[in-house]
């Protein structure tokens, strides 16, 4: 691995650990190198806090340095007045001679601004270095920027044979997932902005859709209900978390639920994923049931599917969704289950 390498992989390895808690900002690592040696690192830890050149910067204990030292950084500096100054103006006020840049910033209030702003200043300033890594590293900010849509993940369990659910004479649901499985799925979700169920699997699994089987944030909970029939009780409810209700009538918004108005008659998965990027919600989970899964399927808006293969056997029930375009590029064996992560080829 040559220096640049070294030094991005290093910016790489600070912004992920901003993960849960940057959105709707990218994670963003830098690093401040002097003779080859780090003086300074930092990261994006909260959106709307320091920026992680700002952090790096502040990290230096010579500040004189700074006029003979590079400045490494995952993500394009910025360059508007958002919640922060501009990191560009930052670095050139420093007198920091050379940066070295993962990739280019999509954001199109920068999207090669920072860049040019730096340049103009005079500033030798490279850019591309492990560009395939730092664009995998904000591939849901990146995908909101450019397609104008969430990053959209599918995620269901289901039976050895193929059935996600059956008939339940109890009336209580079917349990694929071990409690080491249902932790790495909480895991995902406090990852992500938020996480969308149907009528079906609210009513029937009253889920909570949190993540209190893992540490981090609970994501935003949406659930469809066209007439607005699911009773107040279920868990989704209770007014503990932010929930959106998608549905077709005029109800007035309570504590921490709110209801957004669609008209679910045509292409209904594009309409949400419309409104949820106007509220700069940018990666989501859908969790079921099969007709709410299908639906994003058919449409062909999904990114990545995370599927729990059990190893148990129903013989009969609801099948599993059927998706298009897979590309699987991953596999997790577990003691009760396979777990198999896809990519949308497309």
């Amino acid at each position: 691995m040559n220096k640049d390498d070294f030094f991005m992989s290093r910016c790489i390895q600070l912004a992920k650990n901003g993960r849960a808690n940057t959105a709707p900002n990218p994670m963003v690592g830098a690093v401040i190198i002097n003779n080859d040696k780090i003086i300074g690192e930092g990261y994006h830890v909260k959106y709307g806090e320091s920026h992680a050149e700002v952090n790096a910067i502040r990290s230096v204990k010579e500040d004189e340095l700074l006029k003979s030292s590079t400045i490494y950084v995952s993500l394009e500096p910025c360059s508007h007045y958002g919640k922060t100054p501009p990191c560009a103006d930052l670095i050139i006020e420093k007198g920091i001679p050379k940066i070295v840049i993962g990739c280019v910033d999509p954001f199109n209030k920068v999207s090669g601004k920072g860049i040019q702003k730096l340049r103009d200043a005079g500033r030798d300033v490279k850019v591309g270095i492990l560009e395939k890594e730092c664009l995998e590293l904000n591939k849901k900010f990146i995908l909101a920027n450019t397609l104008n849509r969430p990053y959209i993940i599918l995620k269901w369990a289901q039976s050895a044979d193929g059935f996600i659910d059956k008939k339940r004479k109890d009336g209580k649901p079917i349990l694929f997932s071990s409690p080491l499985t249902q932790m790495l799925v909480h895991k995902k979700r406090s990852e992500v902005d938020a996480i969308l169920v149907g009528k079906r699997t609210a009513l029937l699994d009253n889920p909570s859709l949190t993540v209190r089987r893992w540490y981090g944030k609970n994501p935003i909970r949406i659930v469809l209900d066209k007439d607005l029939n699911l009773p107040s009780n279920l868990h989704l409810f209770d007014n503990s978390i932010q929930t959106f209700v998608f549905t077709e009538k005029e109800k007035e918004n309570f504590l921490n639920t709110k209801y957004i108005t669609l008209n679910f008659d045509v292409n209904l998965p594009q309409k949400i994923l419309n409104t949820l990027q106007s509220l700069q919600i940018q990666s989501i989970i859908i969790e079921g049931g099969r007709a709410t899964l299908q639906s994003f399927i058919d449409l062909n808006l999904w990114d990545e599917a995370y599927i729990e293969k059990a190893k148990i056997i129903l013989g009969s029930g609801i099948k599993s969704p059927v998706l298009n375009n897979e590309n699987l590029v991953k596999t997790q064996i577990y003691n009760t289950s396979i777990i198999e992560l896809y990519l949308n080829k497309l």
